[in-house]
């Protein structure tokens, strides 16, 4: 079905300010946080071997599921306050607005799978915890233990350290000195934050989710996320990265967006969103994701996250926040006029 066209917006500002642009117009394209080559690269065999811009979100999310990718994606990773490892992933179709998500999965190892199945069998948009489960069965998926020995010695040291870090404040026991079972405790005023986790303090390379974007040579957009989320989260926590605007969007008019980092404070400005709708207004994508940063900044000015951009003509962009031990973020870039997979690198700011 032909559809119209909405170029000029996004030309303009190429036009005039080409010294802004990190990546020029080049399609297909396929784009992901983090150095996860493998998926970079099984997405793109997706889409020249005839694949759809969601196929190639899906094969390339799943590719870092089963390899693992930093111990933030997949099984075996992140294991919650009771040693489980649990999923979430989400994937969408900037074509027709369509999206199938997965939160607090458990027990099934292909969460992008689960969450395209979402998408394609269901009306709903989310599916979370056991019965997300179910209904992974129903589709075919095995039921198995997402445990490895790595995860559970993960978590027996965390047993062992008095549950330090952990995600809790105005309780008692105190949450900086013990383990729960917790209680509330009184609290003078609403914005007591005692014991706040941030990431200043934790080790930033805790939410390496993998956020794909890919625009199709025929200018369809998609994006999506799969991330085992935070470590030691209170069982039920779900993040960003399945939730639609913030982990992720795309739509064909304008391009797609990804976000990684904090999944708690990312998910409070629905990132994905804002950047889908700044390069809608004439941003290129690079402007669009530091604008991102720097409004999340103004609240959270120690957070941890990054984003990537692409616009339905293929340029693209990055930006994070700056912190101590975390300058610089990198990115993987696939498009016609590469001959492979290329990492890139962006200052935080």
């Amino acid at each position: 079905m032909a559809r119209k066209s909405n170029l000029l917006p996004l030309l303009v500002p190429l036009l005039l300010s080409p010294a802004l642009v990190r990546g020029f117009g080049a399609l297909p394209l396929v784009l992901n946080t983090w150095p996860f080559k493998n998926a970079t690269v099984a997405a793109w065999r997706t889409l020249i071997s005839g694949g759809s811009a969601l196929d190639a979100v899906e094969s390339g999310c799943e590719v870092c599921e089963r390899e693992q990718c930093d111990g933030s994606v997949g099984f075996g990773g992140s294991p919650d306050e009771l040693g489980e490892t649990t999923l979430d992933a989400m994937i969408m179709d900037g074509t027709v607005m369509n999206v199938g998500a997965v939160g607090d999965l458990r027990r099934i190892k292909n969460a992008i799978g689960v969450a395209r199945k979402v998408l394609e069998h269901t009306t709903h948009t989310l599916l979370v915890g056991e019965s997300a489960t179910m209904f992974a069965e129903s589709m075919g998926f095995t039921n198995e233990d997402l445990s490895t020995h790595a995860s559970k010695a993960l978590h027996s040291n965390w047993l062992g350290h008095k549950c330090q870090p952990n995600h809790w404040r105005n309780v008692i026991p105190d949450p900086s000195k013990h383990c729960g079972p917790y209680k509330p405790r009184r609290v003078s005023k609403q914005n007591d934050l005692t014991h706040e986790v941030t990431e200043a303090t934790e080790d930033v390379h805790g939410h390496d989710t993998i956020g794909m974007v890919v625009i199709h040579k025929l200018g369809q957009t998609a994006a999506g996320t799969s991330t085992n989320g935070i470590k030691f989260k209170i069982p039920g926590r779900v993040g960003d990265s399945p939730v639609p605007g913030a982990g992720a969007y795309a739509d064909d008019t304008v391009g797609a967006a990804a976000a990684t980092g904090d999944g708690d404070i990312l998910l409070r400005f629905l990132p994905s969103y804002q950047a889908v709708e700044y390069m809608r207004n004439g941003d290129e994508p690079s402007v669009a994701c530091q604008k991102v940063i720097s409004r999340i900044q103004k609240y959270y000015p120690n957070f941890f996250g990054a984003v990537i951009c692409a616009n339905v003509i293929g340029s693209y962009g990055a930006a994070c926040n700056k912190l101590p031990k975390f300058t610089h973020f990198t990115f993987m870039v696939y498009n016609s006029i590469k001959s492979h997979p290329t990492m890139e690198k962006v200052n935080c700011i």
